[in-house]
């Protein structure tokens, strides 16, 4: 199972690459659907959650049961700053956390899997919790993309 969900993580970092391929920065910084994310900012949430859950991965990985704070974007300083880089370098920033978070977790044994964390949210919060949460999360997140993808021409294949 734990395996399946690295794939499933390292398939969907493909789809927003592959969503996002043949625009340019003017495309993908334009809304397509008003009053909602831009593509270009859609990507640069991806890579702020990985920011986010990278520390939180490495935190329940290396301490004892820590305290996992809610992430909310507004009003978060990072965000606002990622969506001032150029979109592509964003992206292959993204790219690059999430594949070295796939050979991290793919490197766990099944104990660390069941790592603990204390979440408000969340009653049963661990490793393995984090990463579907992640995985689930980030699909919402794509089918936006998708949707807001489609006014701006043909799918790449």
């Amino acid at each position: 199972m734990h395996l399946k969900l690295v794939d499933r993580l390292r398939r969907q970092a493909a789809e927003v690459k592959r969503l996002t391929t043949g625009l340019d920065e003017s495309a993908l910084a334009t809304p397509t659907v008003p009053g909602k994310w831009s593509l270009k900012e859609l990507v640069c949430h991806f890579r702020r959650i990985e920011e986010i859950f990278g520390e939180r991965f490495n935190r329940m990985l290396t301490e004892d049961n820590p305290s996992v704070a809610p992430y909310t974007p507004e009003g978060d300083e990072a965000f606002v700053n990622l969506t001032r880089q150029p979109t592509d370098s964003v992206l292959e920033d993204y790219l690059c956390e999430r594949e070295a978070l796939c050979r991290r977790l793919e490197s766990l044994a099944p104990a660390d899997w069941h790592r603990k964390g204390r979440h408000p949210e969340f009653e049963h919060y661990d490793v393995h919790f984090q990463a579907e949460y992640m995985a689930h999360h980030e699909a919402h997140h794509i089918y936006q993309l998708f949707q807001r993808r489609v006014p701006l021409g043909k799918l790449p294949n």
